[in-house]
């Protein structure tokens, strides 16, 4: 990396760390470009070269949290033995991570917001279809080891999926132990259903 290269670099995170301090202390709607431009110093012109808009910056910011949540989960994902205790493991830092994240009310706000361009619609879609393969491949490894019986893994990842937003939602208002139970209780129903196989 050159000198102007590392120069843009290092513009482009001063912007990102100002915007995601307004962010987390505005929320997404009342931060304007404009706050941005204040707090940093640098022009319009110089942030939309970067990040193309208000909302390509948030979403920046969204792919530096999940980019941690991944670091820190394969960090700790050898620790569990089994694929139950990963999903169990999974919803943990879930609660822990994601409930308490500076950014987690104004990511509501954004992913709630009706207006959205085509391009952060589809930079959107690819966070999903990345959540989506990383409940694939657990899922598969799950089958693989016989801890799941064999299924078609894709219909399954979308609901696992549709149960963590669901409860991301859900959740938002209970403490941090009351999340866990829910989250484990969840969790549970996925992997084991609520039929009585006795009857």
């Amino acid at each position: 990396m050159n000198k102007k290269q590392m120069q843009s670099e290092q513009t482009k995170k001063r912007v990102a760390d100002a915007a995601k301090t307004l962010f987390v202390q505005k929320g997404y709607k009342s931060t304007s470009i404009e706050d941005i431009v204040e707090a940093t110093g640098s022009s319009k012109g110089n942030i939309y070269y970067h990040f193309k808009s208000k909302e390509g910056l948030f979403l920046y910011l969204v792919d530096e949290w999940e980019r941690e949540w991944e670091e820190k989960w394969m960090e700790k994902e050898s620790l569990y033995k089994t694929t139950t205790e990963k999903l169990l493991g999974m919803a943990e830092q879930m609660v822990i991570e994601d409930l308490n994240h500076p950014l987690t009310k104004a990511a509501d706000e954004f992913f709630n917001n009706e207006e959205k361009t085509n391009d952060v619609e589809e930079r959107i879609a690819g966070l999903v279809n990345r959540h989506l393969k990383f409940n694939q491949v657990l899922i598969q490894q799950g089958m693989d080891n016989g801890e799941f019986k064999g299924a078609d893994v894709e219909p399954l990842a979308v609901i696992l999926e549709s149960l963590i937003m669901g409860l991301s939602q859900m959740s938002r208002k209970l403490s941090t132990a009351e999340a866990l139970k829910l989250y484990r209780l969840a969790f549970g129903v996925f992997l084991h259903g609520v039929a009585n196989p006795s009857r």
